[in-house]
């Protein structure tokens, strides 16, 4: 049953997008997406008085050989040109697909046509109760990004033992604050992070997941330190006793893609409003943890499909990482898991 608090909150969010009356609103979904976040969406959209149309895909099967988690490249359009000229045509999507198409391969053929897309995680639509609408992001966030776009280096320390360095020259800088405007855009909501798409061959060093940092693919707080050792963009290494590290070198093993192991993309939350606590208080099927990847101050390494370095796969971590610093060409801008002030 779907709440009317849950179809005003939507609708603010769609507002925030500049959705006006009479425009063409797509909700895609998919055979296997969440009834509620579907009919929520829907609701939302004709109450601000868009025409509304779905696009409902069937879910591919999946080839295995392990269920796909949290990657944001949902396979759902598979190509179909039927239904990539629906998106097209349309002023503005409602991304209701399970995975969702921030690293879909057809996303850019999408905002070529200057829709305004926003990715809806597939969370249980409870959780926007707990997620305002804060104008302040948006601004908060592009200092971020100017501050990113700026900079020639990313390096990345912690009392775990993390020690990173990353080139910026050539990456692909972005800043999701979860809402969009502007045409051929794409926001995901929570939004709340700053992040790098590096190029190739651009991240050096060491990353250790310590205790209390999480793995989203698996929704879960690691348990067990895991030490990787990363070359030239690709985990050549990973080390640790615990059944953390076993499950982390299994599932990446698992896929058989040299790609599964690569960065994706790195960054730092930024949304005061995300909880790292809040996982703890669902089950596995009934969220996504796209509010830990945003939540203050977290360091956030990801691994798997990154379009800048030409890599596309089916297996990804995201991992946020808290008690991290980050540093810009030498200027802090997260110490110790906490933002600099004039980033909050």
């Amino acid at each position: 049953m779907t709440e009317w608090t849950w179809i005003e909150r939507y609708a603010q969010q769609f507002a925030a997008c500049a959705l006006q009356p009479g425009e063409t609103a797509v909700v895609l979904s998919e055979s296997r997406s969440r009834p509620e976040i579907v009919e929520t969406a829907r609701l939302a959209l004709a109450h601000l008085g868009a025409a509304v149309v779905d696009v409902m895909l069937p879910t591919p099967p999946n080839p295995g050989p392990l269920p796909i988690r949290s990657t944001g490249a949902s396979q759902a359009i598979a190509g179909n040109p039927a239904a990539i000229a629906a998106l097209q045509a349309a002023d503005f999507v409602a991304d209701c697909t399970v995975e969702g198409l921030l690293h879909a391969p057809e996303l850019g053929q999408i905002l070529g046509a200057e829709t305004r897309v926003l990715m809806i995680s597939n969370e249980h639509p409870e959780n926007v109760e707990r997620w305002p609408h804060d104008p302040s992001l948006a601004d908060r966030v592009a200092v971020g990004v100017e501050r990113l776009r700026a900079a020639s280096q990313m390096q990345v320390t912690s009392s775990a033992g993390t020690d990173l360095t990353i080139d910026l020259a050539g990456a692909v800088t972005a800043g999701s604050h979860g809402w969009c405007t502007e045409p051929g855009d794409i926001a995901h909501w929570p939004g709340g992070l700053v992040l790098a798409f590096p190029a190739a061959g651009a991240v050096n060093g060491t990353l250790v997941l310590a205790p209390g940092d999480v793995n989203l693919a698996f929704k879960d707080y690691l348990r067990s330190s895991i030490r990787c050792t990363i070359v030239d963009d690709h985990i050549t290494q990973v080390d640790g006793d615990g059944v953390d590290a076993e499950l982390f070198r299994s599932y990446l093993a698992a896929f058989d893609e040299p790609e599964a192991w690569a960065v994706s993309h790195v960054g730092w939350g930024m949304n005061t409003a995300a909880r790292w606590e809040a996982m703890a208080l669902w089950d596995k099927s009934d969220h996504n943890g796209t509010e830990l990847r945003a939540f203050a101050g977290n360091f956030l390494y990801s691994t798997g499909a990154n379009e800048v370095a030409g890599r596309f796969c089916r297996g990804h971590f995201d991992l946020p990482m808290r008690h991290c610093t980050v540093m810009l060409d030498g200027a802090p801008v997260v110490v110790d898991g906490e933002l600099i002030p004039e980033l909050r």
